[in-house]
């Protein structure tokens, strides 16, 4: 991330979070995938594809998973591909075809543990045409509701919590031998950062890597500290180790996830440290990492941050709320005063730096003035674009225990609307600042719309789209300065620029 001598943000888009949607994508084992944009997500792909090596096909060996969730749980994916990959197991082409069917879940929201619960109901039709077949839950809703689970979908084999994928290839084998009662695995461990194991990963050019497991904020709204433990930092040479083995997979990009990623620490070394034995890493062009807290980034982090171009120029800062009084029951520890002089901070070191955010609306004890003054916060500050979404009461959470939902859902969808439709305009502006000025580009492959035209994502992570040249291949991974010459409220239109 370099110091700029102008400001100039850039475009955006808004985005409403609908957890399970339809899109798939395919990571390990062979695998589908299911993006919640829960977290601003860098490196969502869509289209399912099998991406665990293929050393044959071995009977009662083949797996196939399917994930929901976040960019974390992705990783997870990739990383239990990784175990089983190493215990013999070989990657199934399609569920008809596989031994072992596994789905690693999500429990940020109740409709998405709802959804899985039908699509256990539509997966039971491959145990009835083959009862040796292995249906397995795994992740954040298995640890959860690893009774109602069992309750529920009685014919599931196995329940795996997020702290038991190193022990996955024996449970499965205890699966396999065990005709009632199903295998559960769900014990939290605090020591658990999955160090030595290595994931297996989908050939491409942007990967990831976690950095830090649990969460420590127990924000009242949030699930994860219940269902992902405590907070710690994976060590800083298996990190280091990860990125490295990207770089010689031919990776060009690599996103650092962690549930508050800032607040990484691993013995005396903190995540400005971390960064820093990052940039060094040979063939990584471009580091981003999500999603941070606020109150957690320090000053020595900006600076890092502002002194090497392989940091990238962008930064996904959660916000929730504007008002003082919400942020406190959301028990997020800052104001909305503070968040405002660590924007102005990082803005003044990284003068043209995009920022994306998440905001709730209707919140318990949300008021009129409080919503208002959450739409105060988004005009001063000006996101590129930000994730916009009304409260969803989540049993388990400290605010489903102590708040009472009391703001209603006709409420909660105007403000919803409302904040939405001010956002566009405000990302509609701030992108129109783009045009005329050049940007380096990423090439991610071909426009979806268009056969002749290119696209692939700018330093901050803006969609950019330009024809393809007659006089040159651009592949994937390779990097082009566009100019540009048009946008829309989402995307960047330009020219390539060869010097």
């Amino acid at each position: 991330m370099r110091r700029m001598e102008s400001a100039g943000l850039l475009s955006c888009f808004v985005a409403q979070r609908h957890p399970l949607t339809p899109s798939k994508s395919g990571s390990h084992i062979a695998m589908t995938t299911t993006i919640d944009p829960t977290q601003a997500d860098p490196n969502a792909h869509n289209g399912e594809e099998n991406t665990m090596p293929s050393f044959g096909q071995r009977p009662g060996h083949r797996v196939f998973i399917e994930t929901y969730g976040c960019q974390m749980n992705l990783a997870d994916s990739e990383l239990m591909g990784g175990i089983l990959g190493t215990s013999g197991y070989t990657a199934a082409p399609n569920h008809d075809e596989a031994d072992v069917i596994l789905i690693n879940t999500c429990a940020v929201r109740e409709r998405a543990e709802e959804r899985v619960f039908g699509r256990l109901s539509h997966l039971l039709r491959y145990k009835h045409a083959r009862p040796e077949v292995i249906l397995g839950v795994t992740g954040c809703m298995a640890e959860r509701l690893r009774e109602d689970i069992t309750e529920r979908a009685p014919y599931v084999d196995l329940v795996v919590g997020p702290d038991a994928y190193r022990r996955l290839p024996k449970l499965i084998a205890e699966s396999q031998e065990v005709e009632n009662d199903p295998v559960v695995d769900v014990k939290l461990d605090r020591d658990e950062t999955y160090e030595g194991l290595s994931p297996k990963r989908t050939p491409g050019i942007s990967g990831w890597v976690t950095v830090q497991r649990g969460c420590d904020k127990f924000c009242t709204f949030c699930i994860v500290p219940f269902v992902r433990g405590r907070e710690r930092g994976v060590a800083p040479d298996e990190v280091l180790r990860q990125c490295r083995d990207l770089a010689e997979r031919g990776y060009r990009e690599v996103t650092l996830l962690g549930q508050t990623v800032n607040s990484y620490r691993h013995e005396d070394t903190d995540f400005a440290d971390l960064l820093e034995l990052l940039v060094d890493v040979d063939g990584l062009e471009r580091i981003r990492f999500t999603s941070p807290y606020p109150t957690d980034f320090t000053p020595k982090l900006i600076e890092t941050m502002a002194t090497h171009d392989e940091i990238c120029n962008y930064l996904h800062l959660p916000l929730q709320s504007g008002s003082d009084d919400v942020l406190e029951r959301m028990k997020r520890r800052y104001t909305s005063g503070e968040f405002l002089d660590l924007v102005g901070q990082i803005r003044e070191t990284i003068p043209d730096i995009a920022m994306s955010t998440d905001i709730i609306v209707g919140f318990p004890g949300e008021s009129d003035e409080d919503y208002q003054q959450t739409v105060d916060l988004l005009e001063e500050v000006r996101f590129d674009f930000a994730y916009l979404f009304k409260y969803s009461e989540r049993d388990g959470t400290n605010a489903a225990r102590q708040l009472e939902d009391d703001v209603g859902e006709d409420v909660k969808g105007e403000r919803l609307s409302s904040l939405i439709e001010r956002q566009e305009e405000i990302s509609g502006e701030v992108f129109k600042n783009r045009v005329g000025q050049t940007v380096q580009v990423m090439v991610i492959g071909e426009s979806k719309r268009d056969a002749q035209d290119l696209c692939g994502r700018s330093d901050d992570f803006k969609m950019t789209v330009f024809p393809r040249p007659d006089d040159r291949e651009l592949n994937p991974g390779d990097f082009v300065d566009v100019r540009v010459t048009d946008a829309t409220s989402h995307t960047l239109l330009g020219e390539p620029v060869f010097r």
